[in-house]
């Protein structure tokens, strides 16, 4: 079975899913109109900020947060994994970021991270301009070559390619749909490449900064250049307006995949005919259930992902050390399938269940690794540790999904818990000790939570009937529905 994009188009949003071979929901992109990615945007900016201790500057490029330019982005500038390429090619650090930078200072910047929780958008002054089978690197003499074509023989092939058709003073990355196509497929992305930045080039000089000089294509456009590859069968998009400015984009430069893109007719939404819609939910759910009765249970914070596996209800036939070492193997394809349908970045650490032998903490990384080698997203993945621990990193562009669909609880303030309404109730009981420390025979209204109430009424009726007597109180104890678990009020009347 090919793989599919299936795009659905509303006037607040448009989303695309992905379908891999096996037709499993395993990609998931969201932009929404008010709220879309600036990845990818040009601007002409102004350093109002240098920060010698932490080696950056902040650039103002127009938006109501401040964007955050480091030095490594100055001087090495080359966020290949923003296009999904994989290089191993950088650039080292040699100069301090105010001997490069003056507060004042016009720069030209390119958006690499879009804006994540109260951090402003992340940029880098090497421009770097996407095409469908190359990326553009003006002022660079450099060509590189993604890691996911491995054929040794088409690297070469592709590498004398651009050797001989690329001007000079700019650079070149090779990205995998580059893989088998000719030279006139190639020279043509380079024709587009160099009339895009010769537009960028001349607009910059006439404008004032902070300003927009560049915008990327659109979610439904990019779709179309960065994931319609050759194990994709179809492009299907529920627009027809979008659908045919899909049509235009593809037919103008990539004539040969027009035959993949298709307008769904069905009168049932998109999303429900493909089964995405359901499988949404289930993305955003902490725990996870495995065929054997095993399950892993994902949490974010702030600094970090962590995944646990468990046994569960798996309790194996053969030994222990068999029963935990299956449990993770088959964790291992679904971990990573979260991974990436959650759009989980930064620093991730999974708990695998401890196992004695080092053969099958070797097993199990190997695994890992292979599961993990098909993520667009660049990752470093360190070996299982003794405590059965796998830490890796992936590159975070734009927010996970729980972070683009949810938001924090109001009711918990994001702690994912609240105090019980016995630690409530005794919280309550505290406070009357203290009021009894200087006040004696008065009497004492308690408002609070119906479950706290409750509480107070009946299982804690003898504490607070003890505190009455010991202090002359006469206490009346209120439900108020409108009252947080955690919230009550002790006045005295």
């Amino acid at each position: 079975m090919a793989g599919k994009i299936i795009i659905n188009i509303t006037p607040e949003q448009t989303r695309v899913a992905l379908i891999d071979t096996n037709g499993q929901l395993s990609e998931l992109y969201i932009e929404r109109n008010k709220d879309a990615s600036l990845v990818g945007n040009v601007y002409k900016g102004r350093v109002v900020k240098i920060l010698p201790g932490m080696q950056s500057a902040f650039v103002d490029i127009g938006l109501e947060k401040a964007a955050f330019l480091h030095a490594a982005d100055v001087l090495s500038g080359f966020d290949y994994s923003i296009f999904g390429e994989d290089l191993e090619e950088t650039v080292p650090i040699n100069l301090p970021i105010e001997d490069m930078l003056q507060e004042g200072e016009e720069v030209f910047v390119q958006v690499s991270k879009d804006s994540i929780g109260t951090k402003g958008a992340r940029v880098t002054s090497y421009i770097t301009l996407p095409g469908r089978y190359l990326v553009l690197m003006p002022g660079v003499e450099h060509i590189g070559v993604s890691r996911k074509i491995l054929q040794e023989d088409e690297r070469t092939r592709l590498k004398d390619i651009i050797s001989n058709l690329k001007p000079k003073d700019y650079g070149f990355i090779i990205r995998t749909a580059s893989e088998g196509c000719t030279e006139e497929e190639i020279k043509k992305d380079i024709e587009y490449l160099m009339l895009l930045w010769d537009n960028i080039d001349k607009k910059k000089e006439k404008i004032q900064a902070p300003q927009l000089l560049y915008s990327d294509l659109d979610l439904t456009l990019r779709s179309g250049r960065d994931l319609l590859a050759h194990d994709i069968d179809k492009l299907i998009i529920d627009s027809n307006d979008e659908y045919q400015k899909v049509i235009d984009f593809v037919n103008t430069y990539f004539p040969k995949l027009i035959s993949k893109i298709e307008y769904y007719e069905g009168t049932e939404p998109i999303f429900d005919a493909y089964g995405v819609e359901l499988e949404i939910p289930k993305a955003l759910g902490k725990r996870v259930w495995l065929k054997s009765g095993g399950y892993i249970v994902i949490d974010q914070t702030e600094a970090l992902n962590s995944v646990d596996v468990n046994t569960g209800k798996f309790v194996g036939k053969a030994s222990l050390e068999d029963t935990i070492f299956k449990t993770n193997i088959e964790a291992v394809k679904e971990i990573a399938y979260q991974i990436q349908l959650r759009n989980l970045g930064g620093i991730i650490i999974i708990d695998f269940i401890d196992m004695e032998k080092e053969e099958n903490r070797k097993k199990l990384f190997s695994v890992f690794q292979e599961a993990m080698s098909n993520d667009r997203a660049k990752c470093t993945i360190l070996e299982v540790s003794e405590l059965g621990l796998i830490q890796m990193t992936r590159k975070r562009v734009r927010e996970s999904l729980e972070r683009t669909l949810c938001e924090s609880c109001q009711y918990c303030d994001g702690k994912g818990f609240i105090k019980s309404p016995t630690t409530v109730c005794y919280e309550i009981f505290l406070e009357l000790r203290r009021i009894g420390l200087t006040q004696k025979n008065c009497k004492i209204m308690i408002s609070a939570n119906p479950q706290v109430a409750d509480l107070i009424y009946d299982d804690e009726r003898e504490g607070i009937e003890q505190i009455e007597k010991e202090n002359s109180f006469k206490i009346i104890v209120k439900a108020d529905k409108n009252f947080h678990q955690e919230y009550y009020e002790v006045a005295t009347l």
